[in-house]
């Protein structure tokens, strides 16, 4: 029986590095005194989020972020505690940098690195995380005290295949980390204006974030019968608080929007969740999209045709 205590950590980003450090070991305090076994924390945490916590990486102190890394390197060893960290990481100029999440053991090595793939903006590179950081290229798969795991970053949602991908690799507990905050006033406002305040009493939010991706975390955990951590940054404006889901679907613990704290969540890999696709997904990831077996049959065949003869009717509209 395998049992993994996840820690998924919320709080405010920011541009100050300091400030996010403090929060950082704050928080992987709190989770080994909860009794976590591994800390994950939100995208580009540690760094701030260029284009929502700073403007740019134009002004970032890549000396001082990286003595924070070690500080939270030494901490991950004092504590026996792995951490999932979310930062910057910094490339040779003129590159721009990856949105990266650092995979830490809990002797305090960087065991791998997740730099996020699918960074959103147009083909320009101008606009959006593009024209702020370069994407990653490699899945990053880990085991934690015997649960097989994988990282993925935000608008990584939005691409079911990095999922598929993963569960081939017998992924069992995703760490996706999200940064959809810190939105202005007029931010706020423009998103909801285009999904239209007629609309916003039929949806769980009124941002597109708020509306997607929890639902998308759903989705993914339901279909590829995976945990899932989700934390996200409190930094005022949240889209949605940070939550944890399992392997049904279902959201078994969730923040307040703007909260600082941990939310420990047991993962048991024993524990028969519900999965109406077991019998099949196997399949379908091999390209067999359909259950059961075919069968062989003229109607079948004939996709215009209404089954089989049938008895004289009145063919007159009634």
């Amino acid at each position: 029986m395998l049992k993994l205590n996840v820690a998924t950590c919320q709080f405010p980003t920011s541009a100050d590095i300091d400030a996010n450090l403090g929060f950082v070991l704050r928080l992987m305090r709190e989770a080994k005194a909860a009794g976590g076994e591994v800390a994950h924390f939100p995208e580009a945490c540690l760094s701030g989020y260029a284009g929502s916590d700073l403007p740019s990486h134009a002004d970032t102190d890549w000396p001082l972020l990286a003595a924070a890394v070690d500080e939270v390197l030494a901490l991950a060893d004092a504590l026996r505690l792995w951490v999932v960290l979310g930062s910057a990481h910094r490339l040779t100029p003129p590159n721009k940098p990856h949105n990266s999440l650092y995979i830490i053991d809990d002797r305090g090595r960087i065991v791998d690195r997740y730099d996020k793939r699918f960074l959103s903006g147009d083909a320009s590179g101008a606009n959006g995380d593009l024209a702020h950081y370069s994407p990653g290229n490699h899945f990053s798969v880990f085991d934690i005290k015997g649960v097989r795991c994988g990282a993925l970053i935000c608008v990584d949602c939005r691409y079911p295949e990095l999922y598929r991908a993963y569960k081939r690799r017998d992924v069992q507990l995703m760490f996706h980390a999200f940064h959809a905050a810190h939105l202005s006033a007029e931010q706020w406002d423009a998103i909801e204006a285009r999904i239209g305040v007629e609309n916003h009493a039929l949806n769980p939010a009124t941002t597109y974030p708020g509306i997607t991706q929890p639902a998308m975390m759903h989705a993914a955990a339901g279909s590829n019968h995976m945990w899932i951590s989700c934390p996200n940054s409190a930094a005022f404006r949240s889209c949605w608080p940070s939550f944890f889901v399992r392997p049904d679907g279902v959201i078994t613990g969730r923040f307040s929007e703007h909260e600082t704290g941990v939310l420990l969540s047991q993962v048991d890999t024993e524990v028969p969740f519900y999965d109406s696709t077991a019998a099949w997904r196997e399949r379908a990831m091999a390209g067999i999209l359909h259950s059961g077996d075919l069968v062989r049959d003229a109607r079948s065949d004939d996709r215009t045709a209404i089954q089989g003869p049938r008895r004289p009717c009145d063919l007159r509209v009634r």
